[in-house]
């Protein structure tokens, strides 16, 4: 894929790594960082050379959410039309994001507050430093908490009491918090969280990646279907799996009491 304009990305080793460009700004969104970040996952899942990604923060901050200049100000100006062709496309990188079929993990430190939130949210997996502040504050400029899937997203990774006190308060969760109520899968140290991030993301990107794009396939879809419907998804999906190659590598690999090294076939 073509270097963004509107945003920083790193690759290396099968790693991507993203990050907003705005530091003395805690790094906010704009019409169009979003509707590139939006084009840039949706091409991801035709990107054989990517494996995971890690959305990084840029000093000391991962994101304040959308600009109040650049985004908030334009939106009060704005017909019902262009409003919902606005919310619509800033959903679309939350589906874009779940529908890219790499793992992404989030590297959050300092502010992630509105749309930010959202990004981490719709991350797989989410490591945060101490000092995270994390804000799904809509309710706090004048909008409802269902924003970019939040009432979907946020119940189930949190539970729907605290995600309720979330959206109805605004207010910041701590990493303390984030961590006991299943948001961070880690909290670590400022100076060690891209360490953290990118290990995580080597130890996915050392994987089998076909089944990996499998399992987040899976993980979306099955919001909607039954247990009966996702048992028979599941059976389906580990079949398509169980032709490729990993599998195969994995099996002669035990038996020679070997490490398998897999190469996403």
């Amino acid at each position: 894929m073509r270097p963004p304009e509107h945003f920083l990305c790193e690759v290396d080793a099968g790693i991507a790594i993203l990050r907003l460009n705005r530091p003395d700004r805690k790094n906010p969104l704009t019409f169009d960082s979003y509707a590139e970040l939006c084009d840039w996952f949706r091409n991801l899942s035709y990107d054989d050379t990517i494996k995971a990604v890690v959305f990084a923060p840029n000093g000391g901050n991962f994101s304040s959410g959308g600009d109040v200049h650049d985004i908030i100000g334009p939106l009060t100006k704005m017909t019902m039309k262009e409003l919902l062709a606005f919310t619509r496309m800033t959903g679309d990188l939350v589906k874009a994001m779940v529908n890219c079929g790499r793992p992404i993990i989030a590297a959050v430190d300092g502010v992630c507050a509105g749309a930010g939130a959202i990004i981490a949210m719709a991350s797989d997996l989410r490591i945060a430093t101490d000092r995270a502040k994390t804000a799904f504050l809509f309710n706090r400029v004048g909008l409802a908490g269902c924003d970019m899937g939040a009432c979907a997203i946020l119940p189930r990774i949190i539970g729907q009491g605290r995600a309720a006190e979330l959206l109805y308060l605004g207010r910041s969760m701590t990493a303390i918090e984030g961590h006991a109520w299943g948001f961070y899968n880690q909290v670590v140290t400022e100076d060690t969280l891209m360490n953290a991030a990118v290990a995580m993301a080597k130890q996915i990107a050392a994987g089998p990646n076909f089944a990996n794009m499998m399992t987040k396939t899976m993980l979306a879809q099955e919001w909607a279907m039954s247990i009966e419907q996702a048992i028979e998804a599941e059976a389906q999906a580990q079949a398509i799996c169980m032709q490729g190659q990993d599998f195969h590598r994995a099996y002669h690999a035990f038996v020679a009491k070997e490490k398998p090294v897999f190469e996403g076939d």
